[in-house]
């Protein structure tokens, strides 16, 4: 099998434009969540998110483009921009048909759906916007990076709620590790910040009013956020070839099913996927440092995801680092995996581990080193990162400093 390594990471989210100010963001325990500023916003109760402030597409995109991306779309080529220019590839005759995209969306197009069942059923109006179709699909980020940078290889997007972005990346990884592509464009993106999204997630009961708290024994919910985070998966033979700067070696990865229930986790489902995506990666318990965490900050997720952690680690556990980052940038739902991943590059390459902000209470049931409220400077060969998603759907990729 092929080794996989990553030579370019881009992003925008609520703590930063790219990759540089989201790092320096995590490495200050800097919070992204604040008011949100969406229309109707005072008919919500959850008036909080990670959103992407001061944002201008404008300053991106020409007006046709913008009719046809929808902010997902648009969040996904800044930073596809961004990892595949770090990378220094283009694609071109025999590489352009070895490389593909795979991404991660819960949501896909949702400020265009909301945009256009306003326009229907309170404006009144009789048509809509011939492009649509096209700007709300949720391939349609995967489909123009495709267009846009040549890759003629497999490109799909795929939709498993929180878990959509590591299983994309970890379909990428065995893409390449089988040989059957060199290179390939994958992470995730999400916005669904919207009055239609917010007001949607508000019904399941499960949001916080005032802040992201994983971990801690006061938190109440979940925060959302949006942005993408896109980086470049590639064949490492290939990247050592042409001088390539290897930010991080991806190892391994498992997916697995609770086969439970639509909305509760699964310990037994979490920690049989974090099992086999260190088998995969032919790692013992004890080889890894650091594990970002699912995190959401509900009761429900921390707790089950310590228990898990603690049944597969043993009395490795209590050595591990095990963060949220969530806590800054918010739960990007389909795209949050991927900027997670950013912490676990950011651990392996810098020895920074980022923090879990908003860490009052310990809570004997999260009895982990979650990291709390201030980075740590630590030295991390392995990181793995979690994704437990509604469905019963698991996704844990494994990570190795470059070497």
């Amino acid at each position: 099998m092929h080794r996989v390594v990553i030579t370019g990471q881009g992003t925008i989210n609520a703590l930063g434009a790219d990759v540089a100010q989201t790092l320096d963001a995590f490495k200050a325990g800097r919070c992204g969540i604040s008011e949100l500023e969406i229309r109707d916003v005072d008919r919500l109760a959850i008036k909080i998110g990670g959103q992407v402030k001061n944002y201008d597409p404008n300053a991106e995109f020409n007006r046709q483009q913008i009719a046809l991306y929808d902010r997902y779309t648009q969040f996904s080529l800044i930073a596809g921009r961004e990892a595949i220019s770090q990378s220094g590839l283009t694609f071109s005759g025999e590489l352009a048909a070895q490389a593909g995209v795979v991404l991660g969306t819960a949501g896909g197009g949702m400020n265009t759906q909301d945009e256009n069942y306003r326009a229907v059923y309170e404006d009144g109006k009789n048509r809509v916007h011939p492009f649509v179709v096209p700007k709300l699909m949720n391939n349609a980020a995967a489909s123009h990076l495709s267009m846009d940078y040549n890759l003629k290889g497999p490109s799909f997007t795929v939709a498993t709620a929180c878990a959509s972005s590591n299983h994309a990346m970890g379909l990428a990884f065995q893409f390449i590790r089988s040989g059957m592509t060199k290179a390939m464009v994958t992470g995730g993106s999400e916005s669904m910040l919207c009055f239609g999204g917010v007001k949607a997630w508000e019904g399941l009961r499960v949001m916080s009013k005032d802040a992201c708290r994983p971990f801690s024994a006061n938190r109440n919910g979940m925060v959302q956020g949006e942005g993408a985070a896109i980086f470049v998966f590639e064949e490492y033979e290939h990247a050592r070839a042409r001088g390539a700067t290897i930010l991080a070696e991806v190892v391994g990865f498992a997916m697995a099913s609770d086969a439970a229930d639509i909305v509760m986790p699964s310990k037994q489902g979490a920690a049989r996927t974090i099992t086999a995506a260190l088998k995969d990666a032919r790692l013992a318990p004890s080889d890894v440092g650091y594990i970002n965490a699912h995190g959401t900050g509900t009761a429900a997720n921390d707790k089950t995801e310590c228990a898990a952690v603690a049944d597969v680690f043993g009395a490795h556990a209590d050595k591990l680092m095990m963060s949220s980052t969530k806590s800054m940038h918010g739960h990007l739902i389909g795209g949050t995996g991927a900027v997670e991943l950013l912490a676990c590059i950011m651990a392996l390459r810098e020895g920074v581990v980022a923090p879990t902000i908003n860490y009052d209470e310990p809570d004997p049931e999260c009895a982990l080193d979650v990291v709390p409220n201030t980075a740590r400077d630590a030295k991390v060969d392995v990181a793995l990162s979690n994704a437990f998603a509604f469905g019963g759907m698991n996704a844990v990729l494994a990570l190795r400093k470059a070497s």
